[in-house]
């Protein structure tokens, strides 16, 4: 009798054991549980977000931060234009969360770089366009950088139209024309032309002023009113770009002063999300950073990924 009661005793004890790690078992779901739980409130969040910089980005910024705050209704987020530099020296004194830049960081005077993160966000391929009458599609390198500094002022030199050259520049702040400088015409200093910094007016001022020529990112190749250039017979076009065949490209970069935190860096991983790598992207005429075969360092040194 005494050792049936010990057997129980022990059985009894036995079970409890197995009831308490079913009951541990438990816990640890429950933590599974509470993190998918912080997760899912990940995507309530609340707050304000501030972003300013490149005007070329503001497009394409401002589109995800629509949809953000539209899955997010608690968010408010504001972006803002500027430049440049403006989103690199607000970021960098704290008055903005990001600032969005099409050139890196250490290629602007007076930001301190080393303490700012780069978050490559999307790339902006760029190419020469000319007014449709001008009558070339193709240009060799050589010649652009002679059109652009003064030294070929006539179509007709290029097989062209007997049409005096028109250059429409951007300004010395504008990072598409660093990008087109330094990619496109190896660093030269372009001559005096028109100068304006709204590609839809660089466009329009192309399209009705004869011989004119500028500089345009692919996303404004959208009708014929002005005609894109091919360099050195390689089309200017996404693929082309992302194989590293075509030699005029850019990175559009969103930095943070240190790593990305909170909300910013809930908002730079949806940036780097399929859904808007692969079609808002396109939508607003930029290239997947995700899809690049080829990467740039700030020196503009490229090599295969």
């Amino acid at each position: 009798m005494k050792r049936i009661k010990n057997l129980s005793l022990l059985t009894l004890l036995a079970a409890v054991m197995v009831f308490m790690a079913a009951c541990g078992g438990g816990t640890s779901n429950e933590k599974t549980e509470g993190n998918t739980t912080k997760t899912e409130d990940n995507k309530e969040l609340s707050g304000s977000l501030s972003i300013s910089g490149s005007s070329a980005m503001q497009p394409l910024v401002a589109a995800a931060a629509e949809e953000f705050m539209a899955q997010n209704p608690k968010v408010d987020i504001q972006v803002q234009a500027g430049g440049s530099g403006t989103g690199l020296s607000q970021v960098a004194e704290g008055s903005v969360q990001i600032g969005n830049s099409d050139v890196f960081a250490e290629e602007k005077e007076g930001i301190p770089a080393d303490q700012l993160v780069d978050h490559k966000v999307a790339v902006v391929g760029m190419t020469a366009a000319v007014n449709p009458k001008v009558g070339i599609k193709d240009i060799k390198k050589e010649d652009l950088i002679k059109v652009f500094t003064g030294k070929i002022t006539n179509w007709k030199e290029l097989g062209g139209k007997d049409q005096k050259i028109v250059l429409v520049n951007r300004p010395d702040s504008s990072g598409t024309r660093a990008v087109f400088n330094k990619f496109a015409l190896d660093g030269a200093t372009p001559a005096e032309g028109i100068t304006e910094d709204s590609s839809n007016t660089v466009k329009k001022i192309i399209n009705e002023t004869d011989g004119a020529i500028g500089y345009l990112a692919f996303s404004y190749f959208t009708d014929k009113s002005v005609t894109p250039l091919s360099i050195d017979g390689v089309e200017p076009t996404a693929e082309n770009v992302q194989t590293g065949k075509f030699p005029v490209w850019a990175y559009e970069h969103s930095y943070t002063k240190g790593e990305a935190t909170d909300l910013a860096k809930a908002f730079l991983d949806f940036m780097m999300s399929e859904d808007i790598q692969n079609n808002l992207l396109k939508e607003q005429g930029y290239l997947p950073v995700t899809k690049m075969e080829v990467e740039r360092d700030a020196k503009g040194n490229q090599s295969n990924k």
